[in-house]
């Protein structure tokens, strides 16, 4: 396997890389506030271009969530996401780590990804304060279109 056009000369995966962003990919953000990390943010938007907001019309490869507790009904939310989203799309659900503000706790994660069809198919670190879980949508489960 080569190595993309985002991985450094010494081998480590960027950001981008870590998420699955290629150029050319639309990718949507939901939950956008002062305290998400700007690095990462960067490094998606180096490697496709401009993120579009919840309101677009586009079909998207992938959504990006920022999460924290308080912010309203996970499992809604998710939901919510999951509209644009092409079939063979990821959401990317990205949480306060533990012990910051508006940590959340992964059972609630797992359960509320499951009750709207995803699954967790792994986790990457997604900055100094975030956590990102990788959600697809289950085997079996009925095409939302």
């Amino acid at each position: 396997m080569s190595a993309t056009a985002g991985q450094a000369a010494d081998g480590v995966r960027s950001l981008a890389d870590r998420f699955g962003i290629e150029p050319g990919m639309v990718v949507m953000e939901m939950g956008y506030d002062d305290d998400v990390d700007q690095d990462l943010r960067d490094a998606l938007t180096d490697r496709c271009g401009d993120l579009v907001d919840e309101d677009t019309d586009e079909v998207v490869d992938s959504v990006l969530v920022w999460y924290r507790d308080g912010d309203g009904d996970l499992f809604e939310l998710l939901v919510d996401a999951l509209g644009p989203l092409a079939d063979n799309g990821v959401v990317w659900l990205l949480t306060p780590k533990a012990g910051r503000d508006g940590h959340v706790e992964p059972s609630e994660v797992a359960e509320s990804a499951q009750t709207a069809g995803l699954q967790q198919t792994s986790t990457v670190n997604a900055g100094r304060d975030w956590s990102g879980a990788r959600l697809v949508l289950r085997r079996g489960s009925k095409s939302k279109k």
